[in-house]
């Protein structure tokens, strides 16, 4: 039997669910950054770069997403960079004078937990991967 993507669903979706909201709030951040900036507090121009550097980020993990066979090598370091996202996101409301508003609070917080939940899926698929991989060759 051979491993596709369809054998392992949770990394499958965990990984087209991260390119969809990636790019949902790379373009929100990038086109949205004027409007943004003065509800949440956060400068326009780390919005803006913060979305475009989305944006092609988005388009890898589709791309690793939708192959029949999953790159285990090519979801790692989609993991780790989710890992940095959110500890970064922690860092930047811990140092940013003034604070953020309470709406950016809840923004950067919030999608820093969605990008942990999608890392952490990542890594469970990863695991599920290996496991049956290890489990057919027994």
């Amino acid at each position: 039997m051979s491993k596709t993507a369809q054998t392992f669903p949770l990394l499958k979706y965990a990984l087209i669910g991260d390119a969809i909201a990636s790019g949902g709030t790379g373009l929100l951040m990038a086109a949205g950054a004027g409007f943004l900036g003065d509800m949440l507090g956060l400068s326009v121009s780390l919005l803006t770069y913060a979305g475009l550097f989305l944006l092609p980020y988005a388009a890898a993990v589709a791309f690793v997403g939708t192959r029949k066979a999953i790159n285990r090598r090519a979801v790692w370091p989609i993991v780790i960079l989710n890992l940095l996202w959110v500890v970064d996101s922690f860092v930047l409301l811990a140092s940013l004078e003034p604070a953020p508003t309470i709406f950016g609070v809840v923004f950067v917080a919030f999608q820093a937990v969605v990008v942990l939940a999608f890392a952490v899926a990542q890594a469970v698929g990863l695991r599920q991967q290996k496991n049956s991989a290890e489990f057919m060759t027994a």
